[in-house]
């Protein structure tokens, strides 16, 4: 069979770009690079106090619970970044700053996939002797059996996206956990030896390397598996294992796992001994507690909250050590095509006008929080059309007389009411949310604030379609990152038809578009990147005529680096500080 290499990129030319960007790796002094606290906004584009030093505690903490510690059971992106300390993937992005991070590189897998010329199927190869933390063999099947549990069956995990199920020929396979062999029938994925996966799709689709990226990927022996309790013991495939066992809500350590080979792992640095989580932290202690130097990092990774965020912004000492990167992120309400009156456009374009955008960007900070959002795909997708703003959202302050006059078209003339869902432990989605219900009041319309967790939003309430229609959810404020950069990455799970699930559903507004849908599969078929981009377009613009996405702000995050923070920098494919690059000069 002929194949084609699929981006290839030297693993020692990353390497040695991150040296360089660390200052040469001079030694654990960090004299090669910048300083501790650098100037305003530097771990956006470079490193900040460059050092190579190992050990030491580096301290994470959270408002709420972590999802999930299942590599097969999360969505949010800060588990993706933080489980790489315990997880390895087939393929990881490049760990350096800027755009150079997108490029994909192998972790598990030897070199990068090879595609057939009909391209429907990837093969790729496994580097030999990996270990668990056990001390055993990874091997492919157990990568194949980690895909089968997140993805196939009644039972799969609930969480994570399911493009493996969307994409592999396996439409009859019936999931891991109906008893017998786990994996007789999944035939999409062959492994004829422990070393080889070949994976075989029903159409071909050109950005499949960057799924091979995705934390589902992480291997898992299918004896070890849980199901969902799989997130207390974690077989460990990365330098770091789990201190005893974690239970949600009593936080989480690591520490070293001494069956990792450094050499087989070129893309982590490992430089902490060990690695806590504090869950359950208000906001505001957090922020405090980073500024005091008693935590090195908001797990979150959405920056400091309203009240210190306007502190330091203003105190130009404290400016050295914050960045303020734009992090891909949109902020948006999602308006659900099901619960009444929302079924009518014309009720949801009521919404869309009266809405003050000001009063959301002032949540985030201003200037500093973001920019306003007039159409879903933010400025660094391709398609991404700043001209889009059909509900002249540009001006910030709604229009509440185009408000009323939607309201006559669908039936509303007197207003109604509507519940809004908001994450209660993210005091600036609060905020916006509270900014958003005074807007719309101006237009009748009343706004009652439903709060949830963070860590249940997305799988027990936004994310449960039954959740939703039972308590009239109509609106939920929500926050998304693309998968991996390109539109369909960040489009796709949100407004894709065929992407609606029963729970961790991320399709909130529950559009269902034979147009958009059928874009959506058109894409995958092309692979010229300017015909891409004007297909994202194209759906970007059909999703606002539908108004079921009530553009917010893309978001610039307000990060704070403590002192003893050590090579910090921003990383755009995670959408936040680089986690596995991290190190401190913290001696717990």
């Amino acid at each position: 069979m002929n194949k084609r290499a699929m981006g290839f990129v030297a693993l020692g030319a990353a390497a040695t770009l991150l040296l360089s960007a660390c200052g040469g790796g001079d030694g654990g002094d960090g004299d090669g690079g910048s300083g501790a606290g650098g100037v305003f906004d530097q771990a956006s584009t470079e490193v900040v106090n460059a050092s190579d030093a190992t050990g030491g505690t580096l301290r994470y903490a959270i408002s709420a619970n972590m999802e999930s510690t299942d590599p097969g059971n999360t969505y949010y992106g800060y588990v993706w970044n933080f489980s790489r300390y315990y997880a390895r993937t087939l393929l990881t992005f490049s760990p350096v700053p800027g755009q150079a991070s997108s490029e994909l590189l192998p972790d598990l897998a030897e070199d990068m996939p090879e595609v057939s010329d009909d391209g429907t199927e990837w093969t790729i190869k496994l580097k030999q002797g990996l270990k668990y933390e056990d001390g055993s063999e990874i091997v492919a099947e157990d990568i194949k059996y980690a895909i089968a549990r997140s993805n196939f069956g009644p039972q799969a995990l609930p969480n994570g996206p399911k493009y493996f199920q969307q994409l592999l020929d396996a439409d009859d396979y019936e999931g891991p956990y109906g008893g017998g062999d786990p994996l007789a029938g999944f035939d999409a994925i062959e492994t004829p030896d422990d070393y080889t996966l070949v994976f075989k799709l029903k159409a071909p689709f050109a950005d499949f390397p960057y799924i091979l990226s995705q934390t589902q990927t992480a291997p898992v022996p299918a004896e070890a598996d849980t199901g969902e309790q799989y997130q207390g013991q974690v077989v460990s495939s990365g330098p770091y294992k789990f201190e005893g066992s974690y239970t949600p809500g009593d936080g989480l350590v690591l520490v070293r796992n001494d069956q990792w080979d450094p050499e087989s792992d070129p893309t982590r640095e490992a430089l902490p001994d060990r690695v806590t989580v504090e869950e359950g932290v208000e906001q505001n202690e957090i922020d405090q507690r980073l500024v005091n130097g008693e935590l090195d990092v908001d797990l979150a990774g959405t920056g400091l909250g309203p009240a210190m965020k306007g502190d330091l912004l203003a105190d130009e000492e404290a400016r050295a050590n914050i960045d303020n990167p734009v992090t891909g992120a949109h902020f948006y309400v999602a308006i659900n095509t099901k619960v009444e009156p929302l079924d009518d456009v014309a009720c949801r374009q009521a919404i869309q006008y009266a809405a003050s955008r000001e009063g959301i960007q002032r949540a985030y900070g201003g200037e500093f929080g973001g920019e306003i959002a007039t159409q879903v795909l933010p400025p660094s997708i391709p398609g991404a059309n700043p001209e889009l703003d059909p509900y002249e959202a540009a001006s910030g302050t709604g229009n509440v007389e185009m408000a009323q006059e939607k309201l006559e078209e669908c039936g509303e003339e007197d207003g109604f009411t509507v519940n809004i869902g908001v994450r209660s432990d993210r005091p600036a989605e609060v905020a916006a949310v509270e900014s958003i219900q005074e807007s719309l009041a101006a237009a009748n319309i009343t706004a009652e604030i439903k709060s949830f967790p963070s860590d249940t939003f997305t799988n027990t309430q936004a994310g449960s379609p039954d959740f939703v229609a039972d308590n009239e959810l109509g609106l939920n404020y929500y926050g998304w990152m693309s998968d991996w950069p390109s539109g369909y990455g960040y489009m796709s799970s949100i407004l894709d038809g065929d992407s609606i699930k029963e729970a961790g559903n991320s399709n909130i507004s529950e559009l269902d578009d034979p147009e958009i849908n059928q874009l959506f599969d058109d894409v995958t078929q092309v692979e010229d990147p300017e015909e891409q981009a004007a297909i994202y377009s194209q759906i970007d613009e059909l999703t606002m005529e539908s108004a079921t996405i009530l553009p917010g702000v893309f978001q610039k995050s307000v990060l704070y680096r403590p002192e003893n923070l050590t090579n910090v920098y921003f990383n755009p494919s995670y959408h936040m500080y680089d986690y596995m690059a991290l190190g401190t000069t913290n001696n717990e």
